[in-house]
């Protein structure tokens, strides 16, 4: 028995950008129609979405039977917070407003097994086929197939960019515009100079430490996010595309008059 791959992982080894959905509806069908659709991966919220680990665990579940991966977007808290998705089998975690280096070494400590960090073992869980896959192979392959994504979205970390970049157990630096930008003061003026030129800087540094670069963007950005040196992009959410999709249909239906 063995431990499932990294379809994104995959995707960007081999110099490909991986394609991601963010998914806020509560709903196990809205993951099959994104896996079977083609996304790479689907991005599955603990931090503003009220979330319980049942619904992720299934998420997981859905997402797999059509070879898509699942980021879960931790809530911050004790370790178990962190462990628990990976455990459950999500192909990565994000941690979001990772604040300094310090902060940085934490989560690697407890995502990552030996050498790297010390992760708590326990391959009783779905990671780990509930034992099936062999002791030693499980900690090597969560630690080549697993991601764990930082949150970049506060200037706060900025001045310690450098450092966090090189540090060695994480996989993908994730710069977050929207409350960068809050944070400096010009709340969502994404184009604003100071969040374009961090965007910027935080994919230069990721790549120049062998880290992949991940943000948020949409099809009108795309390429331009891939020109900056982004290779996971999460282009969109389920309610962004039922919202436009009602708001279409209302405005060429309402308020017609019966002839």
């Amino acid at each position: 028995m063995e431990m499932r791959k990294s379809r994104v992982l995959r995707q960007m080894r081999n110099g490909k950008v991986a394609t991601c959905v963010k998914i806020n509806l509560c709903d196990l069908r809205n993951i099959d129609i994104a896996a079977m659709c083609g996304f790479d991966c689907v991005w599955t919220d603990m931090e503003h979405v009220p979330n319980d680990f049942s619904f992720i665990e299934n998420s997981i579940r859905a997402a797999k039977v059509y070879d898509c991966d699942t980021l879960t977007r931790v809530a911050r808290g004790c370790y178990s917070n962190l462990i628990r998705p990976l455990e459950a089998d999500s192909t990565g975690i994000m941690v979001p407003h990772l604040m300094s280096l310090e902060d940085a070494k934490q989560v690697v400590y407890y995502t990552k097994f030996s050498p790297v960090g010390r992760r708590p073992i326990d391959g009783g869980n779905a990671d780990g086929a509930y034992c099936l896959v062999d002791e030693k192979e499980y900690i090597k392959t969560a630690n080549e197939e697993r991601f764990v994504v930082v949150q970049i979205e506060d200037p706060e970390p900025m001045s310690e960019l450098e450092e966090i970049c090189a540090l060695p157990g994480l996989d993908m630096i994730f710069f977050g515009p929207a409350d960068f930008s809050q944070g400096v003061g010009h709340t969502y003026e994404l184009g604003y100079h100071e969040v374009v030129e961090a965007r910027k800087r935080v994919a230069e540094c990721a790549r120049r430490h062998g880290k992949f670069a991940g943000t948020t963007g949409g099809v009108g950005n795309f390429d331009e996010l891939v020109d900056m040196g982004y290779t996971f992009i999460s282009t969109g959410a389920d309610v962004c595309g039922l919202s436009d999709y009602y708001s279409a249909i209302v405005k060429e239906v309402s308020g017609r008059n019966i002839k």
